[in-house]
Parts: structure tokens; C-alpha cells; sequence
């Protein structure tokens, strides 16, 4: 495994680490405690120090498994968890922004996690009216002076501009950038990347297999039907053209013999403002593939390996 400093946080995350969406349920498969112990496990084994969850993953249902997973090495892992969402059901959320409902939150997350304190905690996806919340900050602010928060950071939208909470990142205190990249989605390179080097902020890439469809499992055509499974609800034309993209960057740009889910992660951490990618995983065996991206991840000078 490799490792980077997360920008101004100075956390040092191995490059390679997990997104933990998938334990929520809504990924096609209801996990067990079991499976996440195994999971993450392994994960540790493999060098992995970074878990990045969320409070409307399931009910804090990611955290949850992921607390008792860890309780008893907690200290060998950097936590990475998100505010600002209640889970309604399968792909529904209500969005709480207030300084009452974020800081109820965090204590429930705290809870979920079965830890004293977080050490980075994420603005989730919000509009820039909720990120423009004075009280929310200065209340952030104080569960920092309090210990139970290490930093703050901001997960950003895939919908929208959301430029101007980049750009304010360091006014609110925010040392870390989540956001969207894959070789199918390149928009953060435009202005994104540009602001987060400006200010020093780490960067997580996040969905950097595009859903799974870097992968190579799937193929033009294929079809989405578990309605548990959030890329049922996604636009049809749109993923027929990604799997098309998909099928050509397979064979004109992926080397023979390397993974495709390997040379993506790896292609992303060739972005020199990128400090790692937050893949999830299902089973062992992908971790083991996404882990290995790490072999491949580091020669920035040759970015198509």
C-alpha cells in the first residue's frame, strides 16, 4: 500500500480506501456483520487505513457495522463520515441542515461508530444556501475545540457548480474535498482541482469506478433490475452511453493483463491533486483488485500506465 497527506489535514490516508455506501443496503445487497468484519479485515491487512461512510447510508446503518467491525483497532483507522442527511428509505433522504439537527447528528454517528470521536467530517452534498450557514460552522467549530471531530471537510455535490464551496473551503475550515472523478467524469479537472491545489485541500475521489461500470463486468446492453440497486433508477440512454464509452476505453486505453477496475483507480490517483480514491466493494475479492491499484497508482508522469 501507498500513502499520501491529506492535504492541510495531515492525516496520511493509504491511497487506496473504501466507500462504504454499499453496506447501506441500497447497492443490491443487504450486508451482514459478519461480511463487514471479514471485509474490512482484510482491508487492514492489505495496508487500507481510510473508511469513508455516511450518516444516510441506511439509518446509520453503515456506521453501525463499521463501528462494531473496528471497536477493538480503532485507533489504526481514519473515519471518514458525513451531515446533513435522514434516511427516509431506498434512495430517499431528508435534508437537515440546522446547527440542532447537524450537531444531533454527529452524536449519533458518534454512537453508530462506537467512537469518541471522527476524524473527518463531511458537509454532504448540500446546496450552497445550506453550506452558507454561519451557525452550522461555528457550531462545527466547537465540537473541533471539544476533540470529537479532528477536521472538517466538504463532500460535494456531483449536481450543480458547486465552485464557490470549493473556493470557500478554507474559510469555513474545511481541509479535504470529496467529489466525483473517473475517466468518465472529468469535470473536476476544469476548476475543481485548481482550487483545492490553491488552498492545499486533500482530495477524495469518490464513484471512481463510475458506479462499477470501470469495472469491465458489464458490457452495452446490460441492464440494472434490482430495484434495491441504485443504478436501476439511473437514466437508460445515459448509461448505455457510458457502457459504450466504456467498452472503447477498454480496449483502446486499459494495458493487457492489468484489471480494469485496477488501471481506473490507478488512472485517478495519476491526477496530481487527487490523494486517494474511496472504491466500495462487495466482497473480499474486489477489495483485493481495488488494493492493488496501489502497485500501479504512483508513475504521474505516464498517465495512461
Amino acid at each position: 500500500m501507498k500513502y499520501r497527506r491529506l492535504g492541510k489535514t495531515e492525516l496520511t490516508v493509504s491511497v487506496i480506501g473504501i466507500g462504504t455506501w454499499q453496506f447501506g443496503g441500497e447497492w443490491g445487497k443487504e450486508f451482514q456483520q459478519a461480511e463487514v468484519h471479514t471485509i474490512l479485515n482484510r482491508a487492514f491487512e492489505l495496508g487500507i487505513n481510510l473508511i469513508d461512510t455516511a450518516e444516510c447510508y441506511g439509518d446509520h446503518t453503515s456506521e453501525r457495522l463499521i463501528g462494531q467491525a473496528i471497536r477493538q483497532n480503532r485507533q489504526d483507522w481514519i473515519i471518514a463520515t458525513k451531515f446533513g442527511h435522514r434516511y427516509l428509505g431506498n434512495f430517499q433522504r431528508e435534508q437537515l441542515w440546522s446547527a440542532q439537527d447537524v450537531q444531533k447528528q454527529l452524536e449519533e454517528s458518534l454512537w453508530a461508530l462506537q467512537t469518541d470521536y471522527l476524524d473527518l467530517y463531511q458537509f454532504h452534498s448540500g446546496e450552497d444556501d445550506a453550506f452558507l450557514n454561519e451557525d452550522l460552522w461555528t457550531m462545527l467549530h466547537k465540537q473541533v475545540e471539544l476533540g470529537k471531530i479532528r477536521h472538517l471537510g466538504i463532500s460535494i455535490s456531483s449536481r450543480g457548480d458547486r465552485t464557490l464551496q470549493v473556493a470557500k473551503a478554507s474559510q469555513v475550515g474545511a481541509g479535504a474535498i470529496q467529489l466525483v472523478y473517473n475517466r468518465l467524469n472529468r469535470q473536476a479537472e476544469e476548476t475543481i482541482f485548481p482550487l483545492c491545489i490553491q488552498q492545499d485541500l486533500g482530495v477524495m475521489a469518490r464513484v471512481p469506478l463510475a458506479s462499477g461500470l470501470l469495472s469491465g463486468k458489464y458490457k452495452p446492453g446490460d441492464q440494472f433490475t434490482v430495484l434495491t440497486d441504485v443504478r436501476s433508477i439511473m437514466d437508460a440512454q445515459k448509461l448505455e452511453q457510458d457502457l459504450r464509452a466504456v467498452k472503447e476505453i477498454q480496449e483502446k486505453e486499459v494495458p493487457p493483463g492489468i484489471p480494469m477496475a485496477s488501471w481506473a483507480l490507478a488512472w485517478c490517483l495519476n491526477q496530481p491533486a487527487v490523494t486517494c480514491v474511496i472504491p466500495g466493494c462487495k466482497s473480499v475479492q474486489q477489495l483485493e483488485v481495488n488494493a492493488s491499484a496501489a502497485e500501479i497508482s504512483l508513475t504521474r508522469e505516464n498517465p495512461t500506465l
